[in-house]
């Protein structure tokens, strides 16, 4: 048996979205999304404002802005329940988010120079490693933090 996502229209709109800016439209895909950020607003459903925030972080400018988004996609994270991201999809895991987010986090606070923020919040993506299902999500995301690593003359734990 699959994990099948439930009909969720706002879901519905981000993932065609995301799939705009991944076939070379992200201007296009970055309006859609902040226009239905807009349309969620700050007390919006959490699996919704933490999804849309961490998709529409990779479709900044900026570095700075990238990091604003995903603050709050981390942000959304904390007001987000198993319950409420199953209704969606049965098997999501709350906490299997923050690896993620933990890590997009790091990514730019290194490329902002911000070496002791960068090491916080690799410290939080490693410790919830565990976290991550066995599977290639899962493995993604710890290939990830591992090469993160590697790639990071700052970091004294090699």
């Amino acid at each position: 048996m699959t994990d099948q996502a439930t009909a969720d229209p706002t879901m519905t709109r981000i993932i065609e979205a995301v799939q705009l800016g991944q076939t070379g439209a992200p201007a296009r895909a970055r309006e859609q999304l902040t226009a239905l950020w807009d349309e969620l607003g700050p007390s919006g459903d959490a699996l919704h404002r933490c999804t849309l925030a961490h998709y529409l972080a990779d479709l900044q400018d900026t570095t700075e802005a990238e990091l604003a988004w995903d603050e709050r996609a981390l942000a959304a994270v904390s007001d987000l329940t198993d319950e409420r991201a199953q209704r969606y999809l049965s098997s999501l895991q709350v906490q299997a988010f923050l690896p993620s987010l933990y890590l997009n986090l790091a990514d730019c606070h290194r490329r902002l120079g911000n070496v002791g923020p960068a090491r916080e919040h690799l410290a939080r993506a490693r410790e919830h490693l565990v976290r991550l299902p066995d599977d290639p999500y899962g493995e993604s995301i710890r290939a990830a933090v591992r090469d993160f690593v590697e790639d990071d003359p700052t970091d004294r734990r090699r």
